[in-house]
């Protein structure tokens, strides 16, 4: 079996961090779906401005929105991503299918301007699922203080999130406090809790980063042995 894929026989389901037109278009991302047990996808405005400004895959669609009338530059990103997220959750959709909603979804971030501004943040997820309009759709929020009740309102309303910047238990407890009360409410309005989901992503390769960076230095500092062993440790935090 694919090593990738033999990885779900584990519990473990891999999410592509990437997204491009052209890699859905030419079927990659279907191939890895289909082949390599990819189970999901997310997506982030860092992501889409290298997609959008490192090739000229996205030129003709600009030039078209362009065409109709003036668009500022937030514009014309959203209208964009909203266009591939859809694609992506169609090439992914068989996934949610199989699963029953276990996995098989892309995720959308709201604007990072957004981050301290709840009611902001509610109103842009609001407007993101709504253009997206495929039920494997997770909207990204952040796991700030103002993003916490944000999480709880959007889940009370059926819509399912991915929780973001999450760098502590601490916030990690609040955000699963909301994720409960927010389910809690939409069944209590007489809401199907099988159709939403919510995971919350912590990022580990930060971590990671900053563990093999004291490595280095207790590395220069170490004796043969010692440096050999350390260097083992590097990259499997």
């Amino acid at each position: 079996m694919n090593p990738v894929k033999a990885l779900t026989t584990h519990g473990q389901a891999i999410w592509l961090d990437f997204l491009a037109r052209g890699f859905i278009a030419k079927g990659e991302l279907k191939a890895l779906v289909d082949s390599d047990g990819v189970r999901g996808v997310t997506s982030n405005p860092s992501i889409f401005e290298k997609a959008i400004g490192g090739s000229n895959e996205y030129d003709e669609a600009v030039s078209a929105l362009l065409s109709e009338r003036d668009r500022s530059a937030s514009d014309l990103y959203e209208t964009l991503a909203v266009e591939d997220i859809q694609r992506a959750a169609d090439a992914l959709h068989s996934v949610y299918d199989d699963l029953k909603g276990v996995d098989g979804y892309v995720s959308l971030e709201v604007s990072p301007y957004l981050a301290r501004d709840t009611a902001g943040t509610v109103a842009e997820a609001q407007r993101l699922w709504t253009s997206v309009a495929r039920d494997n759709l997770m909207v990204k929020v952040p796991g700030t203080p103002e993003g916490v009740p944000a999480i709880r309102a959007l889940i009370a309303q059926g819509i399912s999130i991915n929780v973001t910047l999450l760098f502590s238990q601490k916030m990690y407890a609040e955000v699963l406090e909301a994720y409960i009360s927010g389910l809690e409410e939409f069944v209590a309005g007489g809401g199907d809790p099988r159709r939403i989901a919510s995971v919350a992503s912590f990022f580990v390769s930060r971590i990671d980063t900053a563990v093999d960076n004291q490595l280095d230095g207790k590395i220069i500092a170490a004796g043969e042995n010692e440096k050999a062993r350390l260097e083992a440790l590097k990259g499997k935090v």
